[in-house]
């Protein structure tokens, strides 16, 4: 009992914190991706790392339902510790694209349930769900393509990335960018989907940032590894 009541002390203290750090410019352009926070992430991280990894604190800050609170509860929780059913919860809940991101990147890929649920999300109706599910898939055919059908992922992404929602698009997108840059025997195929789909042609990018439009990003990904 003393241990709980220190955690929700804990709780108090966090969320105290987080409030105080709490910045309305930061807010302002967070909002405009989505992200109702105003904290900065540098001062978010600071945070964490003073705190450590306490599992038992990061699943309290995660029932907050607070997106500054549950970015934290990411960055001081144990990926490991996870059930398959408790991350499939978790990011049902995480409907911020920066909870959402973290909670794939960070926890779910270190976790060792991540190849069940990557299958299981991909498939999954809800675009949000599915769009981790892609994201896992694109982790894969970067780090540990064997098993993977390529060529059937080519196949979806052909069929179904033009009309998908933005951010199962966007994760298509990055699926497909990374077979035709990991994968000389398929690049000319997903540089054709990408020419012919023209899926984020005219998104806007920064000065020396590499567009996410398929073709220019594989072919620039391709020449940087040819210059090494």
């Amino acid at each position: 009992m003393a241990e709980t009541t220190l955690t929700e002390t804990t709780v108090a203290e966090v969320m105290t914190e987080l409030a105080e750090l709490e910045d309305p410019k930061a807010r302002e352009v967070n909002e405009r991706h989505g992200d109702d926070h105003g904290v900065n992430l540098s001062q978010l991280r600071a945070l964490a790392k003073r705190l450590k990894t306490q599992q038992e604190l990061a699943c309290r800050l995660w029932a907050t339902d607070d997106t500054a609170a549950r970015l934290l509860a990411i960055l001081i929780c144990r990926p490991k510790a996870f059930e398959r059913d408790e991350l499939d919860v978790m990011l049902r809940e995480a409907r911020t694209p920066k909870v959402h991101d973290w909670l794939v990147n960070y926890v779910v890929k270190k976790n060792p349930h991540s190849e069940e649920l990557r299958l299981a999300w991909s498939a999954d109706r809800d675009p949000v769900v599915a769009s981790a599910g892609w994201a896992l898939t694109s982790e894969r055919v970067t780090k540990k393509p064997e098993g993977l059908d390529l060529a059937g992922l080519l196949d979806v992404v052909e069929a179904e990335m033009k009309d998908a929602p933005d951010r199962l698009q966007w994760a298509m997108n990055h699926c497909l960018a990374q077979i035709g840059i990991e994968h000389a025997e398929h690049r000319a195929r997903a540089l054709d989907i990408g020419e012919r789909l023209e899926v984020l042609k005219d998104y806007p990018t920064s000065p020396g940032c590499t567009s996410p439009y398929a073709p220019i990003w594989i072919t620039e990904m391709v020449r940087r590894q040819h210059d090494k």
